[in-house]
């Protein structure tokens, strides 16, 4: 049987909150079993989980992985984003894609592109 990939992990300070965020990046909602120290994101869907830990250390320096995401109603996805609490950080138009890089609450960067038509 060849590997899946089951989880995606963020490492952060009040678990629930951050997966608080994602959720509603992603329009979904926490697992019910969602505390400060551990919160998931569609455990039960098809395809990877979010999972948020709680640690004791802050983050520090850039991400050396980031989740990339895409919409096809970009701007209003952009606004959407950052009313939950996104910062934006940068925007981008490099090999026929348009993005724009954002952090959320706990200064995890990741990225929102322009699906074109």
């Amino acid at each position: 049987m060849p590997i899946s990939l089951e989880n995606i992990v963020f490492d952060c300070a009040d678990a629930k909150a951050l997966a608080t965020f994602w959720a509603g990046v992603l329009s979904s909602e926490v697992d019910a079993d969602g505390n400060q120290f551990f919160a998931t994101v569609n455990r039960s869907a098809a395809g990877p989980t979010l999972m948020f830990t709680q640690v004791p250390e802050p983050r520090s320096g850039k991400n050396r992985l980031h989740v990339d995401l895409a919409a096809a109603d970009w701007s209003a996805e952009l606004d959407r984003v950052i009313g939950l609490g996104a910062k934006r950080l940068d925007e981008h138009e490099e090999y026929g894609t348009h993005w724009v890089t954002l952090a959320d609450p706990e200064g995890n960067v990741f990225d929102l592109a322009e699906i074109r038509g």
